[in-house]
């Protein structure tokens, strides 16, 4: 196994900048060392330096075919009003796209930065092409898009969807050259946006904040590791410490999540954003893909979800870490509508627990490894309770778990505004008048989900795993 390089997240020292000591023993972090993760020390789930902007140039036609679909601009194919200019541009993008070679990605696979950038372009061509479409028209995805795609998948292991690293992890740039080892938080724009507007790019850099204010969460994660490992009572004082500082942290991600009313506007999120987000779970057309057949190694996906904050291994990382995940990602939580059949909602999974399969793999192995840490934080707050460093220990683990509810009170106000409400009127608009309330319309997140019953499960779930 390679070694971590002196400046990767898992080979950093002790977290004695919190503490004002220096210390030399060497602390056990095996249960998160065992590979490379892709976790920077600066960055977080963010890669280090912005993400590669274009191909090289034998896969430069799929780079264009982007350029002229948001040069065009091309529109949503259920837009209301839509032009027959519009349909007629959108019409002769799509047949650019079904003529285009099928082009080997061989010599790609020398390069896992290529590879993402690759699944980014066709990913975003492809969601294109399928919201492009009239709502009449069957959805199918060309060959030339398809074979590469799933070639491009089976290499990073991700289904041939739009994913919360294609918008957000994998689809920035610096505004102005910094030297600086984490970008500022108002210093970052994003490469590709359907709409070219304000209100997607702030959608996607609310995100992008989040994450990168979460490095210093998953640092005292890691230093939280090295005391557990030791396990005496300056450690839990030390432990203590941390987790009074990561409910501050936790808050902060609050605080980036309520910025996005500042740039984005709801209804223009809902009406013009969203749509194009949706993968075949969340839309009422299946999606066929051409050239499936060519390759044995082929395989319809089991799910197609859009895009989602669910897809953030961030958040998924405070929950496993916290010991909340036994609570949040419970198999109940499957975000299927109420509606669903029994047989149907059974054979789902945890909604948290498959939104893993649309992250980075290394990324999903992170969250494995951290799952898997054979000194689980919850128990050691819980072994404690009873003694006097104990009961401090168990307050500031209260704290933590405390702020996470409530990042999750607010996740929902902001759905809230940017789902339901103007959900609510579209339908009043459309004389439906009897939305009375979240419950008896099964919205959908764009990750497939019951939306307001699964968020406030979620939430409730949270809030039940406070240590009393």
């Amino acid at each position: 196994m390679d070694a971590l390089p002196p400046d990767h997240f898992l080979a950093l020292s002790r977290l004695d900048a919190f503490l004002g000591t220096s210390a030399e023993t060497v602390y056990d972090t095996s249960t998160l060392a065992a590979h490379d993760f892709d976790v920077d020390n600066r960055t977080g789930f963010m890669p280090p330096q912005a993400p590669p902007g274009r191909l090289p140039a034998d896969w430069e036609a799929w780079e264009l075919l982007l350029d002229s679909a948001i040069a065009d601009p091309l529109q949503l194919g259920d837009k209301p009003g839509l032009s027959d200019a519009d349909k007629r541009r959108s019409e002769a993008w799509r047949t650019s796209v079904r003529e285009l070679p099928v082009i080997p990605i061989t010599s790609l696979l020398r390069s896992e930065t290529d590879l993402r950038r690759a699944h980014v372009v066709l990913a975003w061509t492809m969601h294109f092409y399928i919201h492009s479409l009239p709502p009449d028209v069957p959805v199918v995805v060309p060959a030339p898009l398809t074979i590469p795609l799933f070639q491009i998948c089976a290499q990073l292991k991700l289904p041939p969807v739009l994913t919360y690293s294609d918008t957000v992890l994998y689809n920035w740039k610096l505004k102005a050259p910094s030297s600086k080892a984490t970008p500022d938080l108002d210093n970052l724009q994003s490469r590709t946006l359907f709409t070219g507007t304000r209100d997607e790019e702030e959608f996607y850099l609310t995100s992008a904040r989040m994450e990168l204010r979460g490095v210093e969460a998953l640092d005292l994660m890691r230093g939280t590791m090295d005391e557990a490992f030791v396990g005496d009572d300056l450690a839990m004082r030390r432990i203590t410490t941390y987790l009074t500082r990561l409910a501050s942290v936790i808050d902060d991600l609050k605080t980036i999540i309520a910025g996005v009313r500042q740039g984005c506007e709801p209804m223009v999120f809902y009406n013009d954003i969203r749509p194009w987000f949706r993968g075949a779970d969340s839309g009422k057309r299946p999606w066929a893909f051409e050239g499936l057949d060519s390759d044995p190694s082929f395989e319809y996906p089991a799910e197609l979800s859009g895009p989602s904050a669910g897809q953030s291994s961030l958040i998924h990382a405070l929950d496993m870490f916290l010991g909340v995940d036994e609570f949040s990602h419970a198999s109940g939580l499957t975000g299927a509508s109420s509606s669903s059949s029994s047989s149907e909602t059974t054979k789902k999974s945890a909604f948290l627990v498959r939104m893993q399969l649309y992250m980075p793999r290394h990324h999903r192995n992170f969250l494995n490894h951290l799952a898997a840490n054979p000194r689980p934080l919850r128990e050691i707050v819980s072994t404690r309770v009873g003694e006097e460093i104990g009961d401090e220990l168990r307050q500031a683990y209260n704290g933590a778990v405390g702020a996470l509810k409530r990042f999750r009170d607010y996740h929902i106000s902001i759905v809230t505004s940017y789902i339901i409400q103007p959900a609510r009127r579209v339908a009043e608009t459309q004389g439906q008048t009897d939305l009375t309330g979240a419950e008896e319309v099964p919205l959908k997140g764009t990750g497939g989900t019951d939306l307001a019953r699964f968020l406030k499960a979620v939430r409730d779930r949270t809030a039940a795993a406070v240590i009393p």
